[in-house]
């Protein structure tokens, strides 16, 4: 029996660092939805209050860094994390601050998203921020998920082929991480190429229409960390993620002008309430539900 009085056992806890998304199709909000549905309970640490709908992001709030420390400390001193998943960053003052964070708390998985910029092309993490993640945040992390383009930045490397991304993936463990999935999902095939520092494995995939989804990165990012922290492997991790995104970016619909985003709960079928029916609060605090027209 819990000391609060519940005697439900909690589900796995898993944290998001990331900025927040108002369309909510990728930030905080996507990773919140991926951890729910993966039967996780997700907290948030905003890094960034963006400005942005699905055409694009306007402009970028980064957090101030005491602020984003306080947000992870009262986080960590409250629950029992199980995964920290690690998306937009903003600045070299935020990333420096998610870096002790880690170095104060030995979380079991990490898994860091190393969001540079958005699809349309805005900045979202400076120049000196991109250093600090190649060179101190990259080796805190149990695995690391570049896009082709993010590979290329902390790699200097130019990537054509899924060679090229093997080559990537032996140079970013080479520079710290523990492990890597280099993203192919710019390149003519789906596949992504996972290094661990011993073996390489291809992770095949169908090609879905992915130039124009919204938050896939995050998604991805986030499935992996609910795997890990249901005690998988990186491997059967990363395949049920990436099976997991697949669906979601088949079953996404346009909420908006711009990029799709995923249908993270495409498995629960979340049907809207049907018109006219209403649920009428039992504790009659409030008058009854209109009756339908008729």
């Amino acid at each position: 029996m819990s000391t609060n009085g519940h005697s439900h056992s909690a589900p796995p806890i898993l944290l998001t660092i990331a900025g927040f998304d108002p369309s909510c199709g990728a930030g905080t909000a996507a990773d919140l939805k991926t951890f729910a549905a993966h039967g996780c309970y997700g907290v948030a640490a905003i890094t960034s209050l963006t400005v942005q709908n699905t055409q694009g992001v306007e402009t970028v709030h980064n957090t101030p860094s005491a602020e984003l420390r306080a947000q992870l400390e009262v986080l960590a001193n409250d629950c029992e994390i199980a995964a920290v998943k690690i998306g937009m960053l903003g600045n070299r003052g935020n990333a420096a601050v998610v870096a002790e964070f880690l170095d104060a708390h030995n979380f079991a998985h990490v898994v860091h998203d190393p969001v540079m910029k958005s699809s349309g092309g805005a900045e979202l993490l400076d120049a000196s921020g991109i250093k600090f993640l190649a060179t101190e945040l990259l080796k805190r992390a149990s695995v690391v998920t570049p896009n082709v383009p993010e590979a290329e930045v902390l790699t200097g490397l130019t990537i054509k082929d899924v060679a090229d991304m093997e080559a990537a993936a032996r140079k970013i463990v080479e520079l710290g991480a523990r492990a890597v999935i280099v993203k192919g999902g710019h390149l003519e095939r789906a596949v992504d190429v996972l290094f661990d520092g011993n073996e390489l494995v291809q992770l095949g995939g169908d090609r879905v229409k992915t130039d124009n989804t919204h938050g896939t990165g995050c998604t991805l990012a986030s499935a992996i960390a609910a795997q890990l922290a249901s005690a998988r492997t990186l491997v059967e991790a990363a395949t049920l993620a990436k099976a997991y995104v697949t669906k979601a970016i088949e079953k996404g619909y346009p909420i908006g002008k711009g990029r799709v985003p995923l249908d993270h709960f495409y498995r629960q079928r979340i049907e809207p309430p049907a018109r006219g029916i209403h649920e009428v609060p039992q504790h009659g605090m409030h008058p009854a539900a209109e009756p339908a027209a008729h």
